[in-house]
Protein backbone atom coordinates (compact mmCIF):
# COMPACT_ATOMS: atom_id res chain seq x y z
CA UNK A 1 0.00 0.00 0.00
CA UNK A 2 1.53 3.33 -1.07
CA UNK A 3 1.36 6.50 1.03
CA UNK A 4 -1.48 8.22 -0.86
CA UNK A 5 -3.74 5.15 -0.69
CA UNK A 6 -3.78 5.51 3.11
CA UNK A 7 -5.87 8.66 2.60
CA UNK A 8 -8.32 6.73 0.41
CA UNK A 9 -8.83 4.00 3.00
CA UNK A 10 -9.42 6.54 5.76
CA UNK A 11 -12.01 8.30 3.58
CA UNK A 12 -13.95 5.08 2.87
CA UNK A 13 -14.41 4.04 6.48
CA UNK A 14 -15.05 7.58 7.72
CA UNK A 15 -17.86 8.18 5.22
CA UNK A 16 -19.57 4.91 6.09
CA UNK A 17 -19.53 5.63 9.82
CA UNK A 18 -21.00 9.14 9.93
CA UNK A 19 -23.84 9.38 7.40
CA UNK A 20 -26.80 8.41 9.62
CA UNK A 21 -25.85 10.78 12.43
CA UNK A 22 -25.47 13.76 10.11
CA UNK A 23 -28.91 13.13 8.57
CA UNK A 24 -30.59 13.12 11.99
CA UNK A 25 -28.98 16.33 13.24
CA UNK A 26 -29.69 18.32 10.09
CA UNK A 27 -33.22 17.13 9.42
CA UNK A 28 -35.08 20.11 7.96
CA UNK A 29 -38.28 21.86 8.97
CA UNK A 30 -40.07 22.96 5.77
CA UNK A 31 -40.55 26.72 5.42
CA UNK A 32 -41.94 26.65 1.89
CA UNK A 33 -42.48 23.92 -0.66
CA UNK A 34 -38.86 24.24 -1.75
CA UNK A 35 -37.05 25.69 1.28
CA UNK A 36 -36.36 24.02 4.60
CA UNK A 37 -34.27 24.97 7.63
CA UNK A 38 -32.40 22.48 9.82
CA UNK A 39 -34.13 22.39 13.20
CA UNK A 40 -30.88 22.95 15.11
CA UNK A 41 -30.36 26.32 13.44
CA UNK A 42 -33.85 27.49 14.34
CA UNK A 43 -33.25 26.54 17.98
CA UNK A 44 -30.03 28.59 18.06
CA UNK A 45 -31.57 31.64 16.41
CA UNK A 46 -34.79 31.65 18.45
CA UNK A 47 -32.85 31.06 21.67
CA UNK A 48 -30.43 33.90 20.95
CA UNK A 49 -33.32 36.26 20.21
CA UNK A 50 -35.11 35.27 23.41
CA UNK A 51 -32.03 35.84 25.61
CA UNK A 52 -31.39 39.20 23.96
CA UNK A 53 -34.88 40.35 24.95
CA UNK A 54 -34.92 38.65 28.37
CA UNK A 55 -31.69 40.36 29.48
CA UNK A 56 -32.80 43.68 27.96
CA UNK A 57 -30.21 43.79 25.20
CA UNK A 58 -27.24 43.02 27.40
CA UNK A 59 -25.21 42.67 24.20
CA UNK A 60 -25.65 46.40 23.49
CA UNK A 61 -26.26 48.07 26.86
CA UNK A 62 -23.24 46.54 28.59
CA UNK A 63 -20.83 46.32 25.67
CA UNK A 64 -18.54 49.04 27.04
CA UNK A 65 -18.63 47.47 30.50
CA UNK A 66 -17.38 44.23 28.94
CA UNK A 67 -14.42 46.05 27.38
CA UNK A 68 -13.59 47.66 30.72
CA UNK A 69 -13.62 44.27 32.45
CA UNK A 70 -11.15 42.87 29.91
CA UNK A 71 -8.92 45.91 30.41
CA UNK A 72 -8.88 45.29 34.17
CA UNK A 73 -10.82 48.36 35.30
CA UNK A 74 -12.80 46.34 37.85
CA UNK A 75 -10.14 43.89 39.01
CA UNK A 76 -10.12 45.46 42.47
CA UNK A 77 -13.69 44.18 42.99
CA UNK A 78 -12.18 40.70 43.30
CA UNK A 79 -10.26 41.78 46.41
CA UNK A 80 -12.99 43.56 48.30
CA UNK A 81 -14.79 40.51 49.67
CA UNK A 82 -13.04 37.22 50.52
CA UNK A 83 -14.98 34.23 49.27
CA UNK A 84 -14.63 30.89 50.98
CA UNK A 85 -17.41 28.91 49.31
CA UNK A 86 -19.00 29.39 45.91
CA UNK A 87 -22.55 30.66 46.45
CA UNK A 88 -23.88 28.64 43.55
CA UNK A 89 -22.78 25.22 44.79
CA UNK A 90 -25.31 23.02 46.48
CA UNK A 91 -24.34 21.63 49.88
CA UNK A 92 -26.61 18.63 49.61
CA UNK A 93 -25.36 15.74 51.72
CA UNK A 94 -22.65 13.86 49.90
CA UNK A 95 -21.70 16.81 47.69
CA UNK A 96 -18.53 18.60 48.70
CA UNK A 97 -18.84 22.37 48.08
CA UNK A 98 -16.22 24.07 45.93
CA UNK A 99 -13.87 26.23 47.95
CA UNK A 100 -13.20 29.20 45.71
CA UNK A 101 -10.76 31.47 47.50
CA UNK A 102 -9.84 34.83 46.07
CA UNK A 103 -6.19 34.01 45.55
CA UNK A 104 -6.99 30.73 43.83
CA UNK A 105 -10.30 31.44 42.15
CA UNK A 106 -9.27 30.44 38.68
CA UNK A 107 -6.25 29.72 36.56
CA UNK A 108 -6.23 32.47 33.90
CA UNK A 109 -7.02 36.17 33.56
CA UNK A 110 -10.08 37.65 31.83
CA UNK A 111 -7.95 38.41 28.78
CA UNK A 112 -6.42 34.94 28.65
CA UNK A 113 -9.81 33.28 29.00
CA UNK A 114 -11.13 35.47 26.19
CA UNK A 115 -8.21 34.66 23.88
CA UNK A 116 -8.41 30.95 24.66
CA UNK A 117 -12.08 30.96 23.69
CA UNK A 118 -11.58 33.23 20.68
CA UNK A 119 -8.81 30.95 19.46
CA UNK A 120 -11.46 28.26 19.07
CA UNK A 121 -13.89 30.56 17.25
CA UNK A 122 -12.05 33.11 15.09
CA UNK A 123 -10.70 31.39 12.03
CA UNK A 124 -11.90 29.15 9.27
CA UNK A 125 -15.58 30.01 9.58
CA UNK A 126 -14.64 33.64 8.94
CA UNK A 127 -12.83 32.67 5.76
CA UNK A 128 -14.75 29.84 4.08
CA UNK A 129 -18.11 30.49 5.76
CA UNK A 130 -18.44 34.06 4.55
CA UNK A 131 -17.68 33.10 0.95
CA UNK A 132 -20.29 30.33 1.10
CA UNK A 133 -22.94 32.63 2.57
CA UNK A 134 -22.36 35.31 -0.05
CA UNK A 135 -22.31 32.83 -2.89
CA UNK A 136 -25.84 31.79 -1.92
CA UNK A 137 -27.39 35.08 -0.83
CA UNK A 138 -25.29 37.72 -2.55
CA UNK A 139 -23.87 40.77 -0.75
CA UNK A 140 -27.08 41.18 1.28
CA UNK A 141 -26.31 37.99 3.18
CA UNK A 142 -23.66 39.96 5.08
CA UNK A 143 -26.27 41.97 6.97
CA UNK A 144 -28.09 38.86 8.12
CA UNK A 145 -24.84 37.29 9.22
CA UNK A 146 -24.06 40.36 11.33
CA UNK A 147 -27.54 40.16 12.89
CA UNK A 148 -26.91 36.54 13.82
CA UNK A 149 -23.60 37.56 15.42
CA UNK A 150 -25.22 40.32 17.47
CA UNK A 151 -27.91 38.00 18.78
CA UNK A 152 -25.33 35.31 19.52
CA UNK A 153 -23.59 37.68 21.93
CA UNK A 154 -26.48 37.21 24.37
CA UNK A 155 -26.34 33.42 24.23
CA UNK A 156 -22.60 33.52 24.86
CA UNK A 157 -23.15 35.80 27.87
CA UNK A 158 -25.63 33.35 29.45
CA UNK A 159 -23.61 30.18 29.06
CA UNK A 160 -20.30 31.68 30.20
CA UNK A 161 -21.88 33.24 33.29
CA UNK A 162 -23.23 29.83 34.23
CA UNK A 163 -19.89 28.21 33.47
CA UNK A 164 -18.18 30.28 36.17
CA UNK A 165 -21.10 30.05 38.60
CA UNK A 166 -21.09 26.25 38.74
CA UNK A 167 -17.44 25.37 38.17
CA UNK A 168 -15.44 23.03 40.39
CA UNK A 169 -11.95 23.43 41.82
CA UNK A 170 -9.87 20.42 42.82
CA UNK A 171 -7.27 20.22 45.57
CA UNK A 172 -4.53 21.38 43.17
CA UNK A 173 -6.49 24.46 42.12
CA UNK A 174 -7.35 23.05 38.68
CA UNK A 175 -10.68 24.34 37.35
CA UNK A 176 -13.36 22.08 35.88
CA UNK A 177 -16.35 23.80 34.36
CA UNK A 178 -18.75 24.08 31.46
CA UNK A 179 -22.25 22.87 30.58
CA UNK A 180 -21.65 19.46 32.15
CA UNK A 181 -21.42 21.10 35.56
CA UNK A 182 -24.12 23.76 35.32
CA UNK A 183 -26.55 21.25 33.85
CA UNK A 184 -25.92 18.82 36.68
CA UNK A 185 -25.69 21.24 39.61
CA UNK A 186 -28.00 23.98 38.42
CA UNK A 187 -30.88 21.68 37.51
CA UNK A 188 -30.41 19.72 40.74
CA UNK A 189 -30.94 22.95 42.66
CA UNK A 190 -34.21 23.38 40.78
CA UNK A 191 -35.35 19.87 41.74
CA UNK A 192 -34.51 18.40 38.32
CA UNK A 193 -31.66 16.14 39.36
CA UNK A 194 -32.43 13.31 36.94
CA UNK A 195 -32.89 15.63 33.96
CA UNK A 196 -29.67 17.45 34.80
CA UNK A 197 -27.76 14.20 35.04
CA UNK A 198 -28.97 12.98 31.65
CA UNK A 199 -28.37 16.30 29.89
CA UNK A 200 -24.88 16.68 31.34
CA UNK A 201 -23.86 13.23 30.08
CA UNK A 202 -25.35 13.83 26.63
CA UNK A 203 -23.51 17.13 26.36
CA UNK A 204 -20.22 15.57 27.46
CA UNK A 205 -20.49 12.81 24.85
CA UNK A 206 -21.27 15.30 22.08
CA UNK A 207 -18.52 17.64 23.24
CA UNK A 208 -15.95 14.87 23.01
CA UNK A 209 -17.14 14.09 19.49
CA UNK A 210 -17.12 17.81 18.64
CA UNK A 211 -13.55 18.16 19.85
CA UNK A 212 -12.46 15.30 17.62
CA UNK A 213 -14.49 16.59 14.65
CA UNK A 214 -15.05 20.35 14.33
CA UNK A 215 -12.37 21.27 16.83
CA UNK A 216 -9.73 19.07 15.28
CA UNK A 217 -10.34 17.22 12.01
CA UNK A 218 -12.13 20.10 10.26
CA UNK A 219 -9.45 22.57 11.32
CA UNK A 220 -6.47 20.54 10.17
CA UNK A 221 -8.28 19.50 6.99
CA UNK A 222 -8.84 23.06 5.77
CA UNK A 223 -5.34 24.07 6.81
CA UNK A 224 -3.95 21.21 4.73
CA UNK A 225 -6.15 21.97 1.70
CA UNK A 226 -5.06 25.62 1.57
CA UNK A 227 -1.42 24.72 2.18
CA UNK A 228 -1.63 22.21 -0.68
CA UNK A 229 -3.27 24.85 -2.90
CA UNK A 230 -0.63 27.55 -2.38
CA UNK A 231 2.21 25.06 -2.86
CA UNK A 232 1.04 23.91 -6.27
CA UNK A 233 -2.30 22.13 -5.90
CA UNK A 234 -2.20 18.71 -7.58
CA UNK A 235 1.49 19.32 -8.32
CA UNK A 236 2.31 20.13 -4.69
CA UNK A 237 4.99 18.11 -2.99
CA UNK A 238 2.44 17.18 -0.32
CA UNK A 239 -0.46 16.26 -2.64
CA UNK A 240 -2.08 13.03 -1.45
CA UNK A 241 -0.06 13.08 1.76
CA UNK A 242 -2.58 14.64 4.12
CA UNK A 243 -1.68 12.15 6.80
CA UNK A 244 1.90 13.47 6.83
CA UNK A 245 0.72 17.07 7.29
CA UNK A 246 -1.59 15.80 10.04
CA UNK A 247 1.27 13.99 11.75
CA UNK A 248 3.33 17.17 11.97
CA UNK A 249 0.35 19.12 13.33
CA UNK A 250 -0.40 16.32 15.83
CA UNK A 251 3.13 16.53 17.21
CA UNK A 252 2.94 20.31 17.60
CA UNK A 253 -0.50 20.17 19.21
CA UNK A 254 0.57 17.37 21.54
CA UNK A 255 3.47 19.42 22.84
CA UNK A 256 1.12 22.24 23.88
CA UNK A 257 -1.90 20.37 25.24
CA UNK A 258 0.08 18.34 27.73
CA UNK A 259 0.38 21.50 29.85
CA UNK A 260 -3.36 22.08 30.39
CA UNK A 261 -5.27 25.37 30.30
CA UNK A 262 -2.44 27.49 31.72
CA UNK A 263 -0.09 26.38 28.95
CA UNK A 264 -2.84 26.74 26.36
CA UNK A 265 -3.68 30.25 27.58
CA UNK A 266 -0.03 31.30 27.46
CA UNK A 267 0.08 30.21 23.82
CA UNK A 268 -3.30 31.62 22.74
CA UNK A 269 -2.86 35.02 24.38
CA UNK A 270 0.11 35.48 22.06
CA UNK A 271 -1.06 33.68 18.92
CA UNK A 272 -4.64 34.98 18.83
CA UNK A 273 -3.88 38.73 18.84
CA UNK A 274 -1.07 38.14 16.35
CA UNK A 275 -3.06 36.05 13.89
CA UNK A 276 -6.19 38.21 14.09
CA UNK A 277 -4.18 41.41 13.59
CA UNK A 278 -2.24 39.78 10.73
CA UNK A 279 -5.41 38.72 8.93
CA UNK A 280 -7.16 42.06 9.54
CA UNK A 281 -4.13 43.99 8.26
CA UNK A 282 -4.13 41.93 5.07
CA UNK A 283 -7.83 42.67 4.61
CA UNK A 284 -7.37 46.37 5.40
CA UNK A 285 -4.61 46.66 2.79
CA UNK A 286 -6.89 45.22 0.12
CA UNK A 287 -9.74 47.48 1.25
CA UNK A 288 -7.40 50.47 1.26
CA UNK A 289 -6.32 49.74 -2.29
CA UNK A 290 -10.00 49.71 -3.26
CA UNK A 291 -11.23 52.43 -0.89
CA UNK A 292 -13.38 54.12 -3.51
CA UNK A 293 -15.43 50.94 -3.90
CA UNK A 294 -16.27 50.55 -0.20
CA UNK A 295 -19.36 52.83 -0.17
CA UNK A 296 -20.87 50.96 -3.11
CA UNK A 297 -20.12 47.67 -1.36
CA UNK A 298 -22.06 48.76 1.73
CA UNK A 299 -24.87 49.93 -0.55
CA UNK A 300 -24.93 46.51 -2.21
CA UNK A 301 -25.09 44.86 1.20
CA UNK A 302 -28.00 47.05 2.33
CA UNK A 303 -29.99 46.76 -0.88
CA UNK A 304 -29.28 43.07 -1.28
CA UNK A 305 -30.41 42.29 2.26
CA UNK A 306 -33.99 43.19 1.41
CA UNK A 307 -34.17 41.86 -2.13
CA UNK A 308 -35.85 38.50 -2.84
CA UNK A 309 -32.42 37.07 -3.39
CA UNK A 310 -31.11 38.56 -0.14
CA UNK A 311 -34.05 37.48 2.01
CA UNK A 312 -34.58 34.00 0.63
CA UNK A 313 -31.08 33.24 -0.53
CA UNK A 314 -29.50 35.45 2.12
CA UNK A 315 -31.49 35.02 5.31
CA UNK A 316 -32.54 31.42 4.71
CA UNK A 317 -29.31 30.69 2.90
CA UNK A 318 -27.20 32.10 5.72
CA UNK A 319 -29.16 30.02 8.19
CA UNK A 320 -28.58 26.89 6.17
CA UNK A 321 -25.03 27.57 5.02
CA UNK A 322 -23.64 30.86 6.32
CA UNK A 323 -25.09 30.55 9.84
CA UNK A 324 -24.19 26.91 9.77
CA UNK A 325 -20.62 28.07 9.25
CA UNK A 326 -20.95 31.19 11.44
CA UNK A 327 -22.43 29.24 14.35
CA UNK A 328 -19.76 26.63 13.82
CA UNK A 329 -17.29 29.48 14.12
CA UNK A 330 -18.57 31.61 17.02
CA UNK A 331 -20.29 28.68 18.81
CA UNK A 332 -22.84 30.92 20.57
CA UNK A 333 -25.43 28.66 22.17
CA UNK A 334 -23.29 25.55 21.73
CA UNK A 335 -21.80 25.83 25.22
CA UNK A 336 -18.20 25.02 24.39
CA UNK A 337 -16.73 28.46 25.16
CA UNK A 338 -18.03 28.35 28.72
CA UNK A 339 -15.49 25.60 29.41
CA UNK A 340 -12.58 27.96 28.73
CA UNK A 341 -14.20 30.90 30.49
CA UNK A 342 -14.82 28.79 33.60
CA UNK A 343 -11.10 28.87 34.36
CA UNK A 344 -11.00 32.64 34.80
CA UNK A 345 -9.78 34.29 37.99
CA UNK A 346 -12.95 35.88 39.33
CA UNK A 347 -15.57 35.50 42.03
CA UNK A 348 -18.22 37.27 39.92
CA UNK A 349 -19.66 34.91 37.29
CA UNK A 350 -21.40 37.73 35.38
CA UNK A 351 -18.11 39.55 34.88
CA UNK A 352 -16.88 36.73 32.68
CA UNK A 353 -20.24 36.45 30.97
CA UNK A 354 -19.83 40.06 29.88
CA UNK A 355 -16.32 39.37 28.64
CA UNK A 356 -17.57 36.41 26.65
CA UNK A 357 -20.18 38.40 24.73
CA UNK A 358 -17.31 40.15 22.96
CA UNK A 359 -16.45 36.92 21.12
CA UNK A 360 -19.29 36.84 18.56
CA UNK A 361 -18.80 40.57 17.99
CA UNK A 362 -15.11 40.15 17.15
CA UNK A 363 -15.65 36.93 15.27
CA UNK A 364 -18.79 37.59 13.24
CA UNK A 365 -19.57 41.31 13.29
CA UNK A 366 -16.03 42.60 12.70
CA UNK A 367 -13.99 39.93 10.94
CA UNK A 368 -16.78 38.37 8.87
CA UNK A 369 -17.91 41.81 7.67
CA UNK A 370 -14.38 42.73 6.63
CA UNK A 371 -13.99 39.44 4.78
CA UNK A 372 -17.33 40.02 3.03
CA UNK A 373 -16.27 43.51 1.92
CA UNK A 374 -13.07 42.12 0.37
CA UNK A 375 -15.00 39.41 -1.48
CA UNK A 376 -17.58 41.92 -2.77
CA UNK A 377 -15.10 44.63 -3.78
CA UNK A 378 -12.78 42.24 -5.61
CA UNK A 379 -15.69 40.74 -7.53
CA UNK A 380 -15.08 37.19 -6.39
CA UNK A 381 -18.70 36.40 -5.51
CA UNK A 382 -21.12 35.11 -8.12
CA UNK A 383 -24.56 35.01 -6.41
CA UNK A 384 -26.54 31.85 -6.95
CA UNK A 385 -23.56 29.54 -6.98
CA UNK A 386 -22.83 26.92 -4.36
CA UNK A 387 -19.33 26.65 -2.97
CA UNK A 388 -17.74 23.85 -1.03
CA UNK A 389 -15.74 24.71 2.07
CA UNK A 390 -12.50 24.15 0.20
CA UNK A 391 -13.62 26.49 -2.59
CA UNK A 392 -14.61 29.09 0.03
CA UNK A 393 -11.11 29.19 1.50
CA UNK A 394 -9.49 29.35 -1.93
CA UNK A 395 -11.90 32.10 -3.03
CA UNK A 396 -10.88 34.28 -0.08
CA UNK A 397 -7.24 33.60 -0.90
CA UNK A 398 -7.86 34.69 -4.48
CA UNK A 399 -9.56 37.88 -3.27
CA UNK A 400 -6.53 38.76 -1.16
CA UNK A 401 -4.26 37.93 -4.08
CA UNK A 402 -5.81 40.80 -6.05
CA UNK A 403 -4.16 43.15 -3.56
CA UNK A 404 -0.69 41.65 -3.36
CA UNK A 405 0.38 38.49 -5.15
CA UNK A 406 1.90 36.84 -2.09
CA UNK A 407 -1.17 37.32 0.14
CA UNK A 408 -2.33 33.71 -0.38
CA UNK A 409 0.85 32.58 1.34
CA UNK A 410 0.08 34.92 4.22
CA UNK A 411 -3.46 33.55 4.39
CA UNK A 412 -2.14 30.01 4.33
CA UNK A 413 0.08 30.80 7.31
CA UNK A 414 -2.85 32.49 9.07
CA UNK A 415 -5.13 29.51 8.45
CA UNK A 416 -2.55 27.14 9.89
CA UNK A 417 -2.33 29.34 12.99
CA UNK A 418 -6.14 29.54 13.15
CA UNK A 419 -6.33 25.76 12.93
CA UNK A 420 -3.57 25.22 15.48
CA UNK A 421 -5.06 27.57 18.06
CA UNK A 422 -8.55 26.14 17.57
CA UNK A 423 -7.25 22.62 17.98
CA UNK A 424 -5.43 23.26 21.24
CA UNK A 425 -8.45 25.05 22.71
CA UNK A 426 -10.85 22.33 21.60
CA UNK A 427 -8.56 19.69 23.06
CA UNK A 428 -9.14 21.40 26.41
CA UNK A 429 -12.91 21.42 25.85
CA UNK A 430 -12.90 17.76 24.94
CA UNK A 431 -10.73 16.75 27.86
CA UNK A 432 -12.98 18.58 30.31
CA UNK A 433 -15.92 16.55 28.99
CA UNK A 434 -13.82 13.36 28.98
CA UNK A 435 -12.76 13.87 32.60
CA UNK A 436 -16.39 14.48 33.57
CA UNK A 437 -17.33 11.05 32.22
CA UNK A 438 -14.23 8.99 32.98
CA UNK A 439 -12.53 10.73 35.90
CA UNK A 440 -9.52 13.01 36.31
CA UNK A 441 -6.76 10.43 36.63
CA UNK A 442 -3.56 11.04 34.70
CA UNK A 443 -4.08 7.86 32.68
CA UNK A 444 -7.50 8.91 31.39
CA UNK A 445 -6.06 12.29 30.44
CA UNK A 446 -3.34 10.72 28.30
CA UNK A 447 -5.84 8.37 26.64
CA UNK A 448 -7.94 11.33 25.50
CA UNK A 449 -5.00 13.40 24.31
CA UNK A 450 -3.59 10.45 22.37
CA UNK A 451 -6.94 9.90 20.63
CA UNK A 452 -7.09 13.62 19.86
CA UNK A 453 -3.72 13.54 18.13
CA UNK A 454 -4.72 10.44 16.15
CA UNK A 455 -7.82 12.29 14.91
CA UNK A 456 -5.55 15.10 13.72
CA UNK A 457 -3.89 12.68 11.32
CA UNK A 458 -7.25 11.25 10.20
CA UNK A 459 -8.71 14.73 9.65
CA UNK A 460 -5.91 15.88 7.38
CA UNK A 461 -6.31 12.77 5.21
CA UNK A 462 -10.12 12.58 5.01
CA UNK A 463 -12.23 14.30 2.33
CA UNK A 464 -13.42 17.75 3.35
CA UNK A 465 -17.11 17.03 2.80
CA UNK A 466 -17.11 14.05 5.15
CA UNK A 467 -15.18 15.92 7.83
CA UNK A 468 -17.42 19.00 7.56
CA UNK A 469 -20.68 17.04 7.89
CA UNK A 470 -19.43 15.07 10.88
CA UNK A 471 -17.99 18.21 12.50
CA UNK A 472 -21.23 20.15 12.15
CA UNK A 473 -23.34 17.28 13.42
CA UNK A 474 -21.34 16.70 16.59
CA UNK A 475 -21.01 20.37 17.48
CA UNK A 476 -24.62 21.28 16.74
CA UNK A 477 -25.82 18.28 18.76
CA UNK A 478 -24.28 19.96 21.80
CA UNK A 479 -26.85 22.74 21.61
CA UNK A 480 -29.77 20.47 22.57
CA UNK A 481 -28.86 19.87 26.23
CA UNK A 482 -27.14 23.25 26.49
CA UNK A 483 -30.08 25.37 25.32
CA UNK A 484 -32.44 23.48 27.65
CA UNK A 485 -30.13 24.30 30.54
CA UNK A 486 -29.72 27.95 29.56
CA UNK A 487 -33.47 28.44 29.47
CA UNK A 488 -34.12 26.71 32.79
CA UNK A 489 -31.30 28.59 34.55
CA UNK A 490 -31.96 32.02 33.01
CA UNK A 491 -33.07 33.56 36.34
CA UNK A 492 -29.81 32.56 38.00
CA UNK A 493 -27.92 34.46 35.31
CA UNK A 494 -30.06 37.55 35.80
CA UNK A 495 -29.38 37.47 39.55
CA UNK A 496 -25.63 37.24 38.91
CA UNK A 497 -25.76 40.09 36.40
CA UNK A 498 -27.67 42.42 38.72
CA UNK A 499 -25.35 41.58 41.62
CA UNK A 500 -22.25 42.37 39.59
CA UNK A 501 -23.65 45.56 38.10
CA UNK A 502 -24.53 46.76 41.61
CA UNK A 503 -20.90 46.25 42.62
CA UNK A 504 -19.70 48.13 39.51
CA UNK A 505 -22.06 51.07 40.16
CA UNK A 506 -20.95 51.24 43.79
CA UNK A 507 -17.33 51.38 42.68
CA UNK A 508 -18.03 54.15 40.17
CA UNK A 509 -19.90 56.21 42.77
CA UNK A 510 -17.17 55.68 45.33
Amino acid sequence: MNASSIDQQINHYFDAATGWFVDAIFAEIPITASVGVPWVLLVLLVGAGYFTCYYRFVNVRHFLTAIRVVRGHYDDLEKEQPVTVSESVSTVSGDNPDTVRVEGAGEVTHFQALTAAISATVGLGNIAGVAIALSIGGPGATLWMVLVGLLGMSSKFVECTLGVAYREVDAKGTIYGGPMYYLKKGLRQKGLKRLGGVLSVVFAVMCIGGSFGGGNMFQVNQAFKLFEYVTGGSDSFIHGLGWLFGLVMAILVGIVIIGGIKKIAKVTDKIVPFMVVMYILAVIIVLGMNASAIPSAFQAIWEGAFSPEGVVGGFIGVLIQGFKRAAFSNEAGIGSASIAHSAVKTQHPASEGLVALLEPFIDTVVICTMTALVLIITGQIVPGTTLTDEEGVILTATALETGISWFPYLLSFAVILFAFSSMISWSYYGYQAWSYLFGRARRTEYVYKTLFCVCTIVGAAATLGAVTDFSDAMIFAMLVPNMIGLFLLRKKVREELLRYLDRVRAKLKG
